[in-house]
């Protein structure tokens, strides 16, 4: 789902100019992986590479495997919500408003274990990450169920993870 398209332009500061990207509130690509919606807000393309920004609804039960990314630094904000974040072998309970870095190599994953559905910005730096939930997820439809998380899908999860140095955990230990 990609309603409302990026807008750009260029910013100048009377030295330089440089583009900018506006996402307006529901635009970016938006795709179903894992029983949650994540939206792309800016990616590698949009950003010469320095960050991919994602906006996640999570609901109960929701969350990813246990992973890693080799190639880049991820982070959480917290929006609305509750999330138990697995940092190696630690556990943050991460609420509205907080904050949590994961450096790059780290094993990490996330579940919502309320009863409501959390928001979260992900963070990727650099940016190319993005680019995984674009490929791997099946695209968003409006007025429609977010499908359940099906281990079958899972397969095809690991291998465009794998291109994108990003590997699952031999177990999936999240909660």
């Amino acid at each position: 789902m990609d309603d409302a398209p990026a807008v750009g332009g260029t910013a100048s500061d009377g030295v330089t100019t440089t583009p900018f990207v506006h996402v307006p509130a529901g635009g970016g690509s938006t795709v179903w992986l894992n029983g949650d919606v994540y939206s792309v807000k800016i990616g590698q393309e949009g950003s010469s590479g320095n960050l991919g920004l994602l906006e996640a609804s999570v609901p109960p039960g929701g969350g990813p495997p246990m992973h890693n990314h080799t190639y880049e630094d991820e982070a959480f904000y917290i929006v609305e919500g509750e999330l138990e974040i697995y940092i190696g072998d630690q556990t943050v309970i991460g609420r509205s408003g907080d904050f949590v870095f994961i450096p790059r190599n780290t094993m990490h994953g996330f579940r919502n274990k309320g009863l409501h559905t959390a928001r979260q910005l992900l963070i990727f730096t650099p940016g190319g990450f993005e680019r995984f939930f674009l490929e791997t997820g099946r695209p968003a439809v409006p007025g429609v169920a977010v499908p359940h998380f099906q281990p079958s899908d899972n397969e095809h999860a690991i291998e465009v993870g794998r291109r994108y140095g990003s590997f699952q955990a031999q177990a999936d230990s999240v909660g």
